[in-house]
């Protein structure tokens, strides 16, 4: 490994990307420190997958034992009319193109956990804090933080998500890179009355989804409502209470399976999360001292179902290219050639996600369910999406940085 410039790292966020980035840099002997608006980790969370080269990269941490006894291990999704009859079921690995017993489904504040118990004594870790200004030298970059104090570092990474902070910091407003699917969703807990356990339950009509789903911890069930919408209403300030009478306005008149109780335990949820459905698509990752990660750099929305395995992948590459290149400027552009295109093949997979998750017409949801109904039938189907989903989630050859 060469001598390396760069020493003292901060990185902002400290969901995946951030505590995955801390786990390599450190281990290299550079060190690190994480910032985290937040006032504690986020615990529990909706499952999030593991797949394709992001397997790997848990591998080569050492930790891909540890996720997998924390792995869900979904049996079922099934798909219901008005009435909640099941019109059939399938394995989720027919929508996700995924490897039943080697990817792994863990609930995001179970990776979080891990990520930050293998690395919080060997990284500074700074909660209920953030980024207020950022000023660039020659020696590096100076960074005051919201909470008090100013700390100089080598370089900044930006880990910070969808909405990053880092990102609008540095290189811009968000409307420069946001590009918007045409959906929003309200996330949230609702008790689990239903009987589910290690399964999803959807019901569909155009342009809007019901999904209710439940983990293998006997704890409520994670309901969602997704929903069409011409822009983005994030362009705009919109309040708690704004979010939630957009949503049950977007299921006004629906009276059909379960929905008239999801909205009612949506208005009144203490958990809700809110969001639109978008990628973040940049010309440059990087700018000076200061590079993006994860969600902050190229987000691929939860439609491609691949958001996570990029943060795992990104972070292993990152660090492995600041820790064996001589300067930060070739670092960052090598990181960049190598993992750019393989972020763009699995972002490229939101458009079969849309057509499997939410149809737009009728006759769209008609077809998706008879296709559903014949994979059920059928053994050895190949599944909803394209051959090229698998082919995408492990597109990259990882490096050996040693």
């Amino acid at each position: 490994m060469r001598e390396n410039s760069v020493r003292n790292v901060l990185i902002s966020g400290a969901s995946i990307t951030g505590p995955a980035l801390a786990f390599w840099l450190t281990r290299y002997g550079i060190n690190a420190t994480v910032v985290e608006k937040s006032s504690s980790l986020r615990g529990g969370g909706y499952p999030i997958d593991v797949r394709g080269t992001a397997v790997e990269v848990v591998e080569r941490m050492g930790l891909y034992s540890r996720m997998r006894a924390a792995h869900v291990d979904s049996k079922s999704i099934g798909f219901v009319d008005a009435r909640g009859t099941v019109l059939a079921k399938i394995d989720p690995e027919a929508i996700t193109e995924g490897v039943r017993g080697k990817d792994i489904e863990i609930r995001r504040g179970d990776i979080a956990t891990i990520l930050y118990d293998e690395t919080k004594d060997a990284t500074t870790y700074r909660f209920n804090d953030s980024i207020a200004t950022l000023r660039e030298h020659d020696r590096g970059v100076d960074v005051t933080f919201a909470g008090g104090g100013a700390v100089t570092y080598d370089i900044v990474i930006g880990a910070d998500g969808l909405h990053s902070n880092t990102r609008s910091l540095v290189f811009g407003h968000e409307s420069q890179f946001e590009r918007y699917i045409g959906y929003c969703f309200a996330g949230f807990t609702m008790p689990n009355t239903f009987g589910l356990d290690r399964g999803a339950l959807v019901y569909t009509l155009p342009g809007r989804n019901a999904v209710i789903y439940a983990t293998n911890d006997g704890g409520p069930a994670f309901a969602f409502l997704v929903f069409k919408y011409p822009a983005s209403p994030l362009r705009k300030s919109l309040t708690d209470a704004g979010r939630r009478e957009l949503t049950a306005d977007m299921f006004k008149g629906v009276d059909g399976w379960i929905v008239p109780r999801m909205v009612e335990a949506m208005r009144k949820a203490g958990d809700l999360f809110f969001d639109s459905v978008s990628q973040i698509h940049m010309p440059a990752w990087s700018k000076g001292r200061v590079v993006l990660a994860g969600d902050a750099a190229h987000a691929t929305s939860f439609m491609s179902g691949q958001g996570s395995s990029m943060a795992l992948v990104g972070a292993y590459v990152l660090a492995g290219e600041i820790a064996t290149k001589s300067d930060h400027g070739s670092a960052f552009e090598a990181y960049a050639k190598l993992a750019r295109p393989f972020v763009e093949m699995n972002q490229a997979l939101v458009d079969e996600g849309k057509k499997i998750m939410i149809p737009d017409t009728q006759e769209d949801i008609d077809a998706r369910n008879e296709a559903i109904r014949k994979m059920a039938a059928e053994a050895g189907s190949t599944g909803l999406r394209k051959d090229s989903s698998r082919q995408a989630h492990g597109a990259l050859a990882l490096p050996d940085y040693g």
